[in-house]
């Protein structure tokens, strides 16, 4: 049995443009015009915005940064949720993922199944401020181990239970989804997000915020240094604070979009 305090993000996903088409579009509508960007999501927003206006022909001076910058100030919002990106979200508890998925709009989710995996090998998630206090760590893990050993115990209890259920899969799958009732929130989980830069804007205005809850902050701003080195155009306007207990918050004059 593990115990972790850190998240782990994987940038498994992200678009790529069909130039070709886009030279094709901008023929057929007599115009040349091209980005200086070579980040598709970035790309895709600015064709997106300009088809709004067919602003193509005499684009402002500034480049693809320039505009999206122009996007940010007017709350132009809308043309974001064409930059979309996928992510493989680990070493977080339940507790992160039922307010993560609480995020419905621009945001897909598949989780990690207590159904079908056996949590018998399960990872747990300490909160920080647990960890680093000798007595509540000594609690925490004494109540994890517990529940894990009793994890354990109802699923051979309930494999013998269900032993004449024929379809072997069935069975411990029902053992399983039983068992699954003594763990903790503090339990890990896998979850894979693909979210448009709109929502994950959002995401990160709210949960990057001082009164977000810890984990889903401290994954928040792990968050934004991923999209900042994969998208400063989209993601360049935020910053992050140290707080007075070490963790940072996010920030931008951009609120909203």
């Amino acid at each position: 049995m593990r115990i972790l305090r850190e998240p782990q993000i994987y940038l498994l996903g992200k678009q790529s443009t069909n130039q070709e088409e886009v030279d094709r579009f901008l023929t057929d509508h007599g115009v040349a015009w091209q980005t200086d960007t070579e980040i598709a999501g970035e790309h895709l927003v600015e064709v997106a915005g300009r088809v709004c206006y067919m602003s193509f022909a005499k684009p402002r001076p500034g480049g693809n940064q320039a505009y999206i910058h122009h996007i940010l100030e007017v709350g132009h919002g809308s043309v974001l949720e064409h930059a979309v990106w996928n992510f493989l979200i680990t070493g977080v508890s339940r507790s992160f993922t039922h307010e993560l998925v609480r995020h419905r709009a621009g945001m897909g989710y598949s989780q990690l199944s207590q159904r079908y995996v056996d949590e018998s090998v399960a990872e747990y998630v300490e909160p920080d401020c647990i960890a680093e206090d000798p007595a509540a760590h000594q609690v925490f893990l004494d109540t994890v181990q517990a529940a894990h050993d009793g994890y354990q115990k109802l699923v051979d209890i309930l494999a013998e239970k269900f032993a004449d259920e024929p379809d072997r899969t069935l069975r411990r799958k029902k053992a399983r989804q039983a068992a699954r009732s003594v763990l903790p929130n503090a339990t890990e989980t896998k979850i894979f997000v693909t979210a448009n830069a709109r929502s994950l804007r959002h995401f990160l205005e709210m949960r990057g915020s001082r009164h977000a809850e810890d984990e889903i902050r401290k994954v928040a701003v792990a968050m934004l240094k991923v999209l900042q080195k994969e998208s400063p155009n989209l993601f360049g306007d935020y910053t992050l604070s140290k707080l007075e207990d070490g963790t940072f918050e996010i920030d931008t004059p951009f609120r909203k979009v």
